[in-house]
């Protein structure tokens, strides 16, 4: 009796914990893509300033932009492979 109790609270707190993990990530991934989306209006504005007005600086700041973009797209690529696959 005790041990079915056990097995029974044992696997609430098994689905409790992936429940919350699973929410976790998709809320994760919404803040990912909200910077991502952030990251590229600033890529794009600087990298438009270079190519209309040949501002160097606005093209540095497009180059440095562009790594951190790259960062998280990586990111995104690598929860959406792990979502991918529950």
């Amino acid at each position: 009796m005790i041990f079915a109790i056990l097995t029974k609270s044992l696997l609430f707190s098994i689905i409790f914990i992936t429940f919350v993990v699973n929410n976790l990530n998709r809320i994760y991934m919404k803040e990912l893509v909200s910077k991502i989306q952030e990251v590229y209006a600033t890529f794009s504005t600087d990298a438009a300033l270079q190519i209309e007005k040949g501002n160097k600086a606005a093209g540095t700041r497009a180059r440095k932009t562009s790594l951190e973009l790259e960062k998280l797209m990586k990111e995104f690529r690598k929860l959406s492979l792990e979502e991918s696959k529950k």
